[in-house]
């Protein structure tokens, strides 16, 4: 049986995140790696809703979603790359992540942009997921 799992931590030497995320995680030598699209907050019948919350809503469903077709969970994220194009509501952020996928927060980044892949998306994330399972 294998014991290495996935480890977080946030050094001393360093100023603690300003954030929910870790400064570094750490893949046993014997994950197998995963690497996911981008999630967008497309609902179950391709609609994009208006407002970013719903999106936000959406997304983390997906991501539910993607992990739970390889048998992942949000344990195994690694990295995560969030990607906005108007400001976060980040009580709602991390509410929705809290009841959807835990209180483990990955590395993360974080960044503004004048548009998306669809004019219409406010939010995507990129769950790019690294994800390792062990």
């Amino acid at each position: 049986m294998n014991n290495e799992k996935i480890t977080r931590k946030n050094p001393k030497s360093m100023p603690a995140p300003v954030g929910n995320y870790t400064h570094i995680t750490k893949i046993p030598r014997t994950a197998e790696l995963y690497v996911t699209s981008g999630q967008i907050g497309t609902d179950r019948n391709g609609r994009i809703p208006d407002h970013m919350n719903v999106q936000i809503l959406n997304t983390f469903s997906n991501i539910q979603a993607v992990l739970a077709a390889e048998g992942l969970t949000a344990d195994d994220i690694i990295k995560v790359n969030i990607w906005a194009v108007e400001p976060i509501d980040w009580n709602h952020l991390y509410a929705t992540w809290g009841s959807l996928l835990g209180q483990e927060y990955p590395a993360m980044t974080v960044g503004y942009l004048t548009a998306l892949g669809l004019p219409e998306l406010k939010i995507e994330i990129e769950i790019e997921i690294w994800a390792a399972k062990v």
